[in-house]
């Protein structure tokens, strides 16, 4: 987006990137919210989602004719003017306070009073959310998956453009692929890499190495097998390296639009994936990859099982052609064009006897 406006100011609840990452913004102003003046705020940044919806309020836009807010959480609830034009990308409606309320609170750990003030203000961020969605003129949905949460949660109609994929990095290599699967991802629960490891325990014939960590690791090591191998976490070469000579990768969670599959899919790897959520929409079942109907370990073994029976059928120059879909430059055409599309309504909207 910033490529798109490369004068665009920049505003956030917190700023804690380093220098280096933060020379990807050419210099643009970036302001933050009183939430960076908060002791040891980068630490306890999750704690501070009680005063995050303030926090977005406290923006002052009053400047600007048109605001893009990019949204997962708050961002969509800044205050804008009725002669400004506010388009809203939106990667999902606060998935912890509604779809995924219960399964956020079973997961947290919290006992029983922290889980009944969660509850209370998750249940307050619920209103307020509904509230600020008046604030959008337009709403961009990150797939068609989340423009159906979108309408559900808001009854807002959205139009569909998807995410870039950094398509010039990650690049198909003219080597043979080895005989070995693997998935990468952040270890969390929602991802679902324990019920890979756990399928690959039942195949001990074949091998899977994981990139990746967090808290479901230790879990996950505790049940690996001699034919699985759990790197931790590992820098974008590492990574790089295993796309481009895996068998396939494999993708258990039900993401909103979900990166790793297409990032495998650009490498020209066929992508075993949850057939729900962005992955539905981005692996073309029997083409670039296969679907798998539920998130359990058989499942995930039935997949593989096809697989095997039908590799020869996944052509790598097909793979890469459905990645290239999702480069950064269609995505920077698409959402130019819309911007400037309603850029065009609103104002004619806003002339004298309109």
């Amino acid at each position: 987006m910033t490529k798109i406006f490369p004068e665009a100011d920049i505003y956030c609840l917190v700023n804690f990137l380093s220098d280096k990452d933060e020379k990807n913004f050419n210099g643009a102003k970036i302001q933050t919210s009183f939430l960076q003046r908060i002791p040891f705020s980068k630490r306890f940044y999750k704690l501070l989602l009680p005063l995050m919806p303030f926090a977005a309020e406290n923006h002052d836009l009053t400047g600007y004719d048109v605001i893009i807010s990019s949204s997962h959480a708050v961002a969509k609830g800044v205050i804008t003017t009725p002669s400004q034009l506010h388009i809203c990308y939106c990667y999902t409606p606060v998935r912890y306070a509604w779809d995924l309320y219960h399964q956020y609170l079973r997961d947290s750990g919290f006992g029983p009073v922290r889980r009944v003030l969660a509850g209370y203000f998750l249940h307050k961020l619920r209103i307020w959310d509904l509230r600020t969605v008046n604030n959008v003129d337009y709403f961009v949905a990150c797939s068609k998956y989340i423009g159906q949460r979108i309408w559900k949660t808001y009854r807002r109609t959205s139009d569909v453009i998807y995410p870039n994929v950094d398509t010039v990095y990650f690049s198909d290599k003219d080597i043979p692929r080895e005989n070995f699967y693997m998935t990468a991802s952040r270890m969390v629960p929602y991802k679902k890499v324990e019920l890979i490891v756990e399928a690959f325990t039942k195949m001990p014939d074949k091998k899977l190495i994981v990139i990746g960590d967090g808290p479901q690791f230790r879990y996950a090591k505790s049940i690996a097998t001699p034919n699985i191998t759990l790197l931790g976490f590992q820098p974008g070469s590492v990574l790089l390296d295993h796309l481009q000579r895996c068998k396939a990768f494999l993708f258990a969670a039900e993401e909103d639009f979900g990166i790793a599959p297409i990032e495998a899919q650009a490498c020209g790897a066929p992508v075993i994936a949850y057939g729900r959520g962005g992955a539905r929409e981005t692996v073309v079942d029997g083409a670039t990859g296969l679907h798998f109907d539920t998130q359990t370990a058989e499942a995930i073994i039935d997949a593989i099982a096809r697989f095997e029976g039908s590799a020869g059928q996944f052509d790598r120059t097909r793979i890469r052609e459905q990645a290239e879909k999702f480069s950064a430059l269609n995505f920077r055409h698409q959402m130019q064009a819309f911007i400037d599309e309603k850029w065009s309504e609103h104002k004619k909207s806003q002339s004298p006897g309109k």
